[in-house]
């Protein structure tokens, strides 16, 4: 499933993302989302979220 709908992703979701400096090379990082940080309902790039390692990145995947 796409990262780029907010209603798609919920505190405890499985998730990769891309960290900024990643955005590149496109090097996913996998994680739990600890806080979502994007307010609008959706972003083209995928929504911004905090994993619970204190990792910032945009949503590429949801695994769950």
């Amino acid at each position: 499933m796409s990262g780029t709908k907010r209603e798609n992703i919920k505190k405890g979701t499985k998730v990769n993302i891309v960290q900024k400096q990643d955005q590149r090379s496109g090097k996913v990082t996998e994680g739990i989302v600890e806080k979502i940080l994007t307010n609008s309902h959706t972003h083209p790039h995928g929504i911004k979220v905090m994993l619970e390692s204190g990792i910032v990145g945009r949503v590429k995947e949801i695994l769950d």
